[in-house]
């Protein structure tokens, strides 16, 4: 089908009927001859040190055929993969076993392979670790002052601080406000949960000397390059193939420790190896998304045009840096700008190592978390000065004529028109959704907007651009009023 046809056209999908049907293939649907079971033993506290870790009971489980710690798996040629080791950064090195420290909820300790699914369950939860506890933390502002540091070479838990824009401008223009408006923003971590867990099977040809892997990834050749590098093969010696993945959504674009040790354990027991994640694993060993809080201030002239913008992200970036850990958010200091014209913007950005899953890509990477830092501050001005939100953003947006646009805070946008999609999304609620919106606005919710807005009537000459005011319909006001206006 040419593009130009393909362009807002009903496009059937060619991989539905298999997957509506279950003839779909995924990760635990591989079964091969003599197959083998992964399971992880996890550390049930945030930090601690490992004192030690007692497997002899796991290992009279029957059907249990070895179980492995971080002493006894071997050594790796390299260590989980840090994708950007950005300049500066304070860098971290983790292993697929915690070797001396635990640093967060989940943090794998043993493995243990069986001949069944059900005995590598069973003898993981025998396993018993002693540990020195010590105190956990959590908090990502916390973290900067806290006595207690995740890392040894980052001592008040900053993995790393940059700065954006041009800071003097900013201070300068904030001098001459006429309103400065400000926010603390929490956003706040979340789980990506997709359909599918992770999973995966490892198979070892001892002839050819060739590892195959069926994974659950987002990213097989990135995959394929790195457990080539940790297990200290030739890269043409891994084969990586990705069936169903069920659901990613930046989640699996990472590689992770299970997908080492199943590759490990099948190349010395010369049998594959399948390890597959339960839901409960997921929760904490599985990467989080977002995860900042935000200082925004924003400064405005008499007329609502923005003269600048300043913003302090603080980032949580977990325990351990996975392969895009650190650059997730980077991402945001990039978009501060958002799709307004800013004259100037200085944004500070630090990221801070807490005793938590790590955080990573999800769902946007960085990006989201800017966008709704400046959306949520245009509202607050929008309040602060007495203007319509919808308006406020109308005189602050990129005019089309001054594209290509370069931020300040060193993007180039290449073209844009953003006012006719305010004007849909304006329009919409018109048959949908407006009286919705000012029932919620009556019991006390708010909008996307920060308040509801019902569309004031229109001659037939009037300009083709909808207006809106912001609806009265708050709590407190009679039921009969409210009526009223919904029947208006």
């Amino acid at each position: 089908m040419a593009i130009k046809t393909m362009v807002g056209a009903r496009v059937k999908r060619t991989e539905d009927p298999r997957l509506i049907t279950g003839g779909a293939t995924y990760t635990d649907d591989v079964r091969l001859v003599d197959i083998l079971y992964g399971a992880v033993a996890r550390s049930p506290i945030a930090h601690g040190r490992i004192k030690s870790i007692d497997t002899s009971k796991a290992e009279q489980v029957p059907g249990v055929v070895a179980v492995y710690t971080a002493k006894t798996i071997g050594d790796f040629a390299a260590p989980l993969p840090n994708g950007w080791n950005l300049t500066g950064v304070r860098a971290t090195r983790r292993y697929p076993l915690a070797v001396d420290l635990v640093r967060m909820v989940g943090d794998p300790i043993a493995w243990v392979v069986a001949e069944s699914r059900y005995a590598a369950r069973d003898a993981a939860e025998l396993i018993e670790a002693d540990y020195e506890e010590l105190p956990a933390v959590v908090d990502v502002e916390g973290a900067l002052t806290s006595s207690t540091a995740v890392w040894e070479n980052a001592p008040d838990n900053m993995a790393y601080r940059i700065e954006v824009g041009d800071k003097a401008a900013t201070e300068k223009a904030f001098a001459g406000a006429h309103k400065t408006v400000s926010l603390r923003i929490v956003n706040q971590r979340l789980l990506p949960n997709p359909m599918e867990t992770r999973g995966v099977v490892a198979k070892w040809d001892a002839g050819p000397q060739q590892l195959t892997v069926w994974a659950t990834s987002q990213i097989p050749h990135l995959l394929r390059t790195n457990l080539a590098a940790v297990l200290a093969l030739p890269e043409q010696k891994v084969r990586v193939i990705v069936p169903e993945v069920g659901g990613g959504f930046g989640c699996k674009l990472n590689v992770y420790g299970e997908d080492v040790l199943a590759c490990r354990t099948a190349m010395l027991h010369n049998r594959p190896v399948k390890w597959i994640e339960d839901r409960r694993e997921s929760y904490f060993s599985t990467i989080h998304g977002r995860g900042q809080v935000d200082y925004v201030d924003l400064a405005v002239d008499q007329n609502g045009k923005i003269l600048g913008l300043k913003t302090k992200i603080l980032a949580d970036l977990g325990s351990y840096a996975q392969i895009n850990t650190e650059a997730i958010p980077t991402l945001s200091t990039l978009m501060l700008s958002g799709c307004y014209d800013i004259p100037a913007i200085y944004g500070e950005l630090i990221a801070v190592y807490t005793t938590t899953t790590p955080t990573d890509a999800y769902r946007g990477a960085g990006r989201p978390e800017a966008i709704h830092l400046v959306e949520r501050i245009m509202d607050s001005a929008a309040r602060e000065l007495g203007i319509d939100p919808a308006e406020f953003r109308r005189r602050n947006f990129i005019a089309p004529e001054k594209f290509p646009y370069a931020t300040k805070t060193g993007v180039i946008y290449d073209s844009g028109d953003y006012e006719p999609a305010l004007d849909k999304a304006l329009a919409w609620p018109t048959t949908r959704g407006c009286a919705a919106s000012r029932s919620r606005c009556a019991r006390g919710a708010r909008s996307f907007w920060g308040s509801a807005y019902r569309p004031t009537s229109r001659s037939a000459g009037s300009a083709r651009r909808p207006r809106w005011v912001a609806s009265a319909g708050r709590a407190g006001q009679s039921a009969s009023s409210r009526a009223a206006r919904s029947r208006s």
